[in-house]
């Protein structure tokens, strides 16, 4: 199957290429984004509410994880992956330099529901449960994450709250993507950059279909 950045080439109609050049930044230069890093204030979150990741690992105790181990890590799981591997290996290669790697202890709060996070996590090792406390109060396991599995994505997407939280069950390693790097990657490699946003919400949306089915039950 072609990989998807191959949807993503730009096209320039007859006519047109004198002022597409003149559009482009110059030799050297990158067009900023903020569309990520941006994306709470736009749905009128107050900043101090903001969770990044940077805070996040100091509280939970992260440690820092060579990038050449997380990304070798990575680019294998991925692989796997029947959507993911549409990227391929060059790609995501390309995409190592803007995750940040780290090994977790078991028993922390990698994400919690209904905070303001902006960023994502993939899971290189280890287990994570994914949790929900429902209206009526019954707290739902909804997945145990594997190696592979990617979280927190939703609200790096659309700058709403957590919908679940996510815990580690044992030690874990993690690849982590935050909402200042996407945008850089939008800006810099904006090709890799759609590719990966395209995939993370055709996963997203799988996933959320299948918890919905879950969720409609009520309680039991």
């Amino acid at each position: 199957m072609k990989g998807i950045l191959g949807l993503f080439k730009p096209r320039v109609r007859h006519g047109d290429a004198g002022a597409a050049s003149q559009q482009q930044p110059a030799a050297g230069e990158h067009a900023p984004s903020t569309l990520f890093a941006t994306a709470f204030a736009g749905q009128g979150v107050d900043a101090t509410l903001l969770v990044p990741w940077e805070a996040r690992a100091v509280e939970i105790g992260a440690r820092r994880l060579p990038a050449r181990q997380g990304g070798r890590t990575l680019q294998s799981l991925w692989a796997q992956d029947r959507y993911m591997a549409l990227l391929g290996p060059e790609a995501v290669g390309r995409m190592e330099r803007f995750f940040d790697f780290a090994t977790l202890p078991a028993s922390r709060d990698l994400i919690r529901q209904d905070e303001y996070g902006n960023f994502m996590v993939v899971l290189l090792a280890g287990s994570v449960a994914v949790d929900r406390v429902q209206p009526w109060g019954e707290q739902l396991r909804l997945a145990e994450a594997r190696p592979g599995d990617i979280l927190g994505e939703m609200s790096l997407l659309d700058g709403g709250s957590r919908f679940s939280a996510c815990s580690t069950l044992t030690d874990c390693q993690v690849a982590v993507l935050g909402a200042e790097a996407l945008d850089a990657m939008m800006a810099e490699d904006p090709q890799l950059a759609a590719g990966l946003v395209a995939l993370l919400a055709r996963k997203l949306s799988l996933r959320l279909r299948l918890v919905s089915g879950r969720l409609s039950e009520g309680p039991q």
